[in-house]
């Protein structure tokens, strides 16, 4: 059902140490949109049970629904935050051939079902679980509201990408939005231009909608409190999956959809693959390819179930899959209680 993944470092770790939650300071929370219902036991198992008595902080680290997901776990009932997401987003319905401005007005629907009535305050509040929500400042075609200049610049993009993912820095910077008690040390080869902006009541809401703003679909955000002049979309156009070192102390627990890992949104398609030192210290956890085979249409949930499947397939489909993602959560129990550390295989495999 399960499986797991671990660096050389941090296979050694668990190996001298066993697995707890102690292990893990940091928490990876990737984009990919409704391919999230995979996650969703899992997630409610991991926030509810496995750290639900860590002592040490943990730093949330996420783009886009990742984002999302971490704006839930960093407050004071997670389970609540999670459920209520997963049910806004699976209700979401569009008109036909929705217009950007429709889809940002469900989104705002969706960030309103998260915060709940306290939620905003909790996560500003929070010194344990540190919320770090990652997006794309957009300079240049890809900043304007025209649709048609932000296909030129995507277009712009997508060649520079290909010909080295450092040249991306003319388009795009990295902003974290995060706690103010944060101590989270990144380290990025690439070298992508990246500011820390602390979070408040004032930018938390704006900042969140823009890590999941996705490009040509959405509005972007061309104001958050405390920033820059400009324009603001999804934090997945650069942080896909991560590709940075992350420089503190303990290991980084990542829960993925999938064992193939993409360090931009720009590198889909690309045979290129994130660098295996920078997941030295990570736990990857993902569901297996038979797993994925026995879901309902073989495969886990996208944004193009909204087009080609009616309203009532798409809830049935997905409503299904979270239902069988408790499945994952009970695999990973079973490997925690008891301590079967020769399921965990050397992330080598995937990135060598």
């Amino acid at each position: 059902m399960l499986e797991i993944y671990a660096g050389e470092s941090a296979l050694k770790t668990i190996k001298e140490k066993g697995f707890s939650p102690e292990l893990f300071t940091s928490f990876l929370g990737a984009s990919g949109g409704p391919k999230w219902f995979t996650l969703y036991g899992l997630d409610k198992y991991l926030f509810s049970e496995f750290f639900n008595n860590k002592e040490q902080d943990l730093n949330l680290i996420g783009s886009s629904v990742g984002a999302f997901r971490n704006a839930c776990f960093a407050q004071k009932d997670p389970l609540a935050a999670i459920e209520r997401l997963a049910k806004n987003y699976y209700e979401t319905t569009y008109t036909d051939k929705a217009k950007s401005e429709e889809v940002s007005q469900k989104a705002v629907a969706m960030m309103d079902a998260v915060f709940g009535e306290t939620g905003e305050q909790e996560i500003v509040d929070n010194l344990h679980f540190k919320a770090h929500f990652i997006v794309a400042k957009c300079n240049g075609f890809v900043g304007s509201k025209n649709k048609l200049l932000q296909g030129i610049g995507l277009a712009k993009s997508y060649v520079n990408n290909r010909i080295s993912r450092p040249r991306l820095n003319s388009q795009y910077e990295r902003f974290i939005f995060q706690s103010s008690h944060s101590d989270l040390q990144l380290e990025d080869p690439d070298k992508i231009s990246t500011t820390r902006v602390s979070f408040s009541i004032a930018n938390i809401r704006n900042a969140l909608l823009a890590s999941g703003s996705i490009p040509m679909v959405m509005e972007g955000i061309n104001h958050i409190e405390n920033t820059p002049k400009g324009m603001y979309r999804d934090g997945g156009i650069v942080d896909y999956h991560f590709d940075f070192a992350i420089k503190n102390p303990g290991l980084t627990l990542y829960p993925h959809f999938s064992s193939t890992l993409k360090a931009g949104w720009f590198d889909k398609n690309l045979s290129r693959k994130v660098r295996l030192k920078h997941y030295d210290n990570t736990v990857l956890i993902c569901p297996s390819a038979k797993f994925i085979d026995a879901l309902p249409h073989h495969k886990i949930p996208d944004r193009k179930d909204f087009v080609v499947m009616t309203r009532e397939q798409r809830m049935l489909y997905w409503q299904q899959v979270m239902t069988d993602s408790e499945k994952l959560a009970e695999s990973f129990d079973q490997f925690y209680q008891n301590q079967d550390i020769s399921q965990i295989k050397n992330i080598k495999q995937l990135l060598a």
